[in-house]
């Protein structure tokens, strides 16, 4: 049996990493992306006692452009066994603020970055008739509060995206799950908060990877479509 492979895109110091590392943990090959190569080469390098030796390649690609995400697909060449969209961005504006370049450009990178990708990675599965796509979803995919228009509306978007495909693709063998995530990941930038909330009050980036991972291993008699995390003091 070949070796399994991840495409992950949307690879940073946080969840992004922690995805990286789990899955390569597992004895899979995996093709790491983000926009920028050199920040992602320099994660791998300062992380490098952590992945078995050879087991992630990085990869520049801007998943809202559609010929950067064919040639993320071609040069990974295998039809991948699991794909993660992990990216996103949010630039916080009132409804009479937002301009129309801001919300086309949060929607361009949480949700049509999403379709492109997904497409790109079904159209490769679906030969073999097995296959793993999660995204990373958030709160803001259930409502849009007062502030989050520019989070909410390509949230909402990635959330029907992923129920649209996993009901198209689920019957011929590829499974689509959608992750809510309901709080703050912990990070270097909220370590101040988790001072004050106390420990386990963020969501830990490990543990998020470790619940995606378990997913990629359902058996198909029991999918998940979507699930949602939450840290232990989170009101819900």
């Amino acid at each position: 049996m070949s070796q399994e492979s991840a495409v992950i895109v949307g690879v940073g110091p946080g969840l992004g990493w922690s995805l990286v590392r789990r899955f390569a943990q597992a004895g899979l090959r995996v093709a790491a992306a983000a926009r920028n190569r050199a920040t992602l080469d320099e994660l791998l390098r300062r992380h490098a006692a952590e992945l078995p030796p050879g087991s992630v390649t990085a990869y520049a690609c801007d998943a809202t452009r559609p010929a950067e995400v064919q040639a993320l697909f071609e040069a990974v060449g295998e039809a991948p066994s699991v794909v993660i969209y992990n990216a996103g961005t949010f630039e916080p504006a009132g409804i009479l603020d937002i301009t129309p370049e801001q919300l086309e450009r949060c929607w361009r990178i949480g949700c049509l970055g999403g379709f492109l990708v997904g497409q790109a990675a079904a159209r490769r599965m679906l030969p073999r008739g097995t296959g793993t796509i999660i995204y990373t979803g958030a709160t803001a995919a259930l409502r849009g509060s007062a502030g989050f228009a520019n989070l909410a509306v390509p949230k909402f978007g990635l959330r029907a995206l992923a129920q649209s495909m996993a009901r198209e693709l689920g019957p011929r063998g590829i499974h689509v799950a959608h992750v809510v995530i309901d709080g703050q990941i912990a990070s270097e930038r909220y370590r101040q908060l988790a001072e004050q909330r106390g420990p386990d009050a963020l969501l830990a980036p490990d543990a998020i990877a470790e619940t995606y991972y378990q997913l990629h291993r359902q058996p198909r008699s029991a999918w998940t479509l979507e699930l949602d995390l939450r840290p232990w003091v989170e009101k819900f």
